[in-house]
């Protein structure tokens, strides 16, 4: 099965469609699948759903969909640093399913896992919890507490951001790009990658391997904007 496509605008067609739940992966600004969110921008889909950490900045990430108004509802655990984000949230044009942090990413490798859902406490007795069951459960030391269930997410697509593959799909994260690109690319029926470089089959270590190729099924290689999210500096000592 021949994986690795010339570019984002190929490896998308036949995937898109309205309507459809995307899993995008990174972290901030850091590991996003931007040459597929420019390729979706530059198509008339429309009505989507983004299970994503955060939506980027107004004009990177999926910040870029939100200005062509493609993007229907998020479900996000974070949600600064996006100023239409925002408007379009505060003046009902957006739905926003809010979630915690590490709940989000368990929903998306559970999906991955074929796990329908799970049990926490994470969220109890807050907004969170609204609308969802409650069960007890004997925490580790015999005492019953309340949990809530979470369902996984089953994602129509995914799309992630790698550092290194192989033409397998074998993929390796980099650092904080490792947060949400793995159980990202797990929870979509198809998944696709971009990575920075292609390497040789054999050439990647199995034990430096963070996902493995059988849950990619395209892949690109292309270049990468590095951005920094929040800029901090000081002046020199002499100025």
């Amino acid at each position: 099965m021949v994986k690795i496509y010339p570019n984002a605008h190929s490896a998308l067609d036949g995937v898109l469609y309205d309507g459809m739940l995307i899993a995008a992966g990174g972290f901030g600004l850091c590991g996003v699948p931007e040459l597929l969110l420019q390729a979706i921008k530059e198509t008339s889909v429309k009505d989507l759903t983004f299970a994503s950490n955060n939506a980027g900045v107004d004009d990177f990430g999926i910040g870029m969909l939100l200005q062509t108004k493609q993007v229907k509802k998020m479900i996000s655990s974070y949600v600064g640093e996006n100023k239409e984000f925002m408007r379009q949230y505060l003046a009902g044009e957006l739905e926003l399913e809010f979630n915690p942090q590490g709940t989000l990413a368990e929903r998306m490798r559970a999906g991955g896992c074929g796990i329908p859902g799970f049990y926490t406490k994470t969220g109890v007795g807050t907004v969170i919890a609204e609308g969802k069951e409650h069960k007890e459960f004997p925490n580790g030391d015999g005492v019953m507490e309340t949990y809530i269930l979470e369902r996984g997410i089953f994602a129509d697509l995914s799309i992630v951001k790698a550092w290194k593959a192989d033409d397998t799909g074998n993929l390796v994260f980099r650092k904080t790009a490792r947060n949400f690109n793995p159980p990202a690319a797990m929870c979509g029926r198809v998944c696709i990658a971009e990575v920075e470089e292609i390497v040789p089959r054999g050439s990647l270590d199995p034990d430096h391997i963070h996902l493995p190729g059988i849950y990619v099924h395209r892949l690109i290689r292309g270049e990468h904007e590095k951005r920094i999210e929040q800029r901090t500096t000081r002046k020199k000592e002499n100025e």
